[in-house]
């Protein structure tokens, strides 16, 4: 599957891009909102399974309208626990060490960040999940999922389309890297992503990427690490980074990278 093969569908908020495998169609939701959100939306003979959940009110109203009439058997929560307006009757799933991250753990302290940061245009109501996922399959709505739960929350293979979600990748926008070790596991993840031989790799801050992207951000987290152990401290390190990839969006994340390589 072409990463570029969609059909594009105008929300009142933000876009639909519409991929479509035959027997399943890949509804990729490109939120608009102040976070570049990403919501996906899996669907199989009529009915659907949401890849978690914008958490904007009107990207949550936009596609609360678009999924109106229309059979939703479960919303898949993992790195966005905030935004408990979008489909609150759906049934929610989650492992259990998600469902903490976004009640306990450094999602609730995320959620809080944006909540003051953006006020009543961020919805910090956090979903109530109903279904705690295990490591391995489960299929929902005939669709059949493999979880795979990480530090913080959890990954989701896809096999009937070939794709794997994740949080991150982005491969011309910079990450939130806490030091070369963490940079090492990242790229070991990625090597397996290439082994693995995805179609598409799906993430809450991204556009579907493909494996050509993945090279591209394993190259970066070499160059990056080569940077920081060039550096003194987190100013020069920033300024290191920038000059090598003037064009990479995400500035924020590097902030975030920068403090934490220097600690």
């Amino acid at each position: 599957m072409n990463k570029h093969d969609f059909t594009t569908i105008r929300l009142r908020q933000g876009e639909m891009h519409v991929y479509d495998f035959g027997g399943v169609k890949l509804h990729a939701y490109q939120t608009g909102d102040p976070l570049a959100d990403e919501v996906f939306l899996l669907e199989k003979a009529g009915r659907f399974v949401v890849l978690e959940s914008p958490c904007f009110v009107d990207s949550i109203v936009a596609l609360n309208t678009y999924l109106e009439g229309k059979d939703v058997v479960g919303v898949l929560v993992s790195y966005h626990g905030a935004g408990a307006s979008f489909l609150p009757e759906a049934p929610k799933f989650a492992t259990a060490n998600a469902v903490d991250y976004s009640k306990n753990g450094g999602g609730k302290a995320l959620i809080g960040q944006f909540a003051a940061a953006f006020g009543s245009a961020f919805d910090s109501g956090v979903h109530a999940v109903d279904h705690l996922l295990e490591e391995g399959p489960v299929t929902i709505g005939g669709l059949e999922f493999r979880i795979h739960r990480t530090a913080e929350a959890f990954d989701v293979e896809i096999p009937e389309i070939n794709a794997v979600y994740t949080h991150m990748l982005g491969h011309d926008c910079h990450s939130i890297v806490a030091g070369a070790g963490h940079a090492d596991g990242m790229i070991a993840q990625l090597r397996d992503y290439q082994k693995k031989g995805y179609d598409l790799i799906l993430t809450s801050h991204y556009t579907p990427e493909d494996l050509k992207d993945v090279q591209m951000k394993i190259d970066y987290l070499e160059r990056l690490k080569e940077i920081a152990a060039s550096c003194e401290d987190g100013g020069s390190f920033k300024e290191a980074v920038k000059r090598q990839y003037p064009a990479y969006s995400g500035e924020n994340y590097l902030d975030m990278t920068a403090g934490l390589f220097f600690a």
